[in-house]
């Protein structure tokens, strides 16, 4: 079984093409025009072992807002999208996350729900060429596209950088631990019947 999907979003403000495969080995090529997201991009590729392809042409000239957004609007349609039916997954994931000083939670459920709870000080305004308040936009776009409960919660931390790489590595070990296959899950784990 295949579990990979392309997406594209085509609006005023952003071109977006997305590959994702979720059963792939880590390797990442993310060209969003706004470097730190690239790098952060790639370490939740990496981390998840997601092979993960992103390409965005946006109005950066404007600020890094749009490009940032949509790109999580799109990465969470390609997840739901590569997901599939949800039968023999997990469904649920977690992970804590150090990074040097800062320790940082992740915890979501692949339940067709959308919700975000995000609970993340920074102590400036930007790290490199992304606004540090773009980190809740892009999970909130994320949670939303993919229909997933996900809650990022940071424990302590000092750092604004090792914050938020923490964080998309945590979101990346979680949706892989989320996504994986149980071959004890017969059909969808819920009590439902359905996801």
């Amino acid at each position: 079984m295949s579990r990979k999907a392309q997406v594209k979003r085509d609006t005023k403000e952003t071109q977006i093409v997305v590959r994702l495969e979720l059963d792939g080995t880590g390797k990442s090529s993310p060209d969003t025009g706004i470097g730190f997201f690239d790098h952060m991009l790639d370490g939740f590729a990496r981390h998840g072992l997601f092979d993960l392809d992103v390409v965005c042409h946006g109005d950066t000239q404007v600020d890094c807002h749009h490009s940032i957004e949509d790109t999580g609007i799109v990465l969470g349609n390609a997840i739901r999208e590569a997901v599939g039916d949800k039968k023999g997954i997990r469904r649920y994931g977690y992970f804590i996350l150090p990074m040097d000083e800062a320790l940082v939670l992740c915890a979501l459920d692949l339940s067709g729900r959308p919700y975000l709870v995000f609970d993340a000080p920074f102590a400036h305004g930007r790290c490199g060429d992304m606004d540090t308040q773009m980190a809740r936009e892009f999970f909130y776009a994320v949670s939303y596209s993919a229909g997933m409960n996900l809650h990022i919660k940071v424990l302590y931390g000092e750092n604004d950088h090792h914050i938020m790489e923490a964080m998309f590595k945590a979101f990346g070990k979680a949706l892989d631990m989320a996504v994986s296959l149980d071959e004890r899950i017969a059909g969808v784990l819920s009590t439902k019947g359905v996801l």
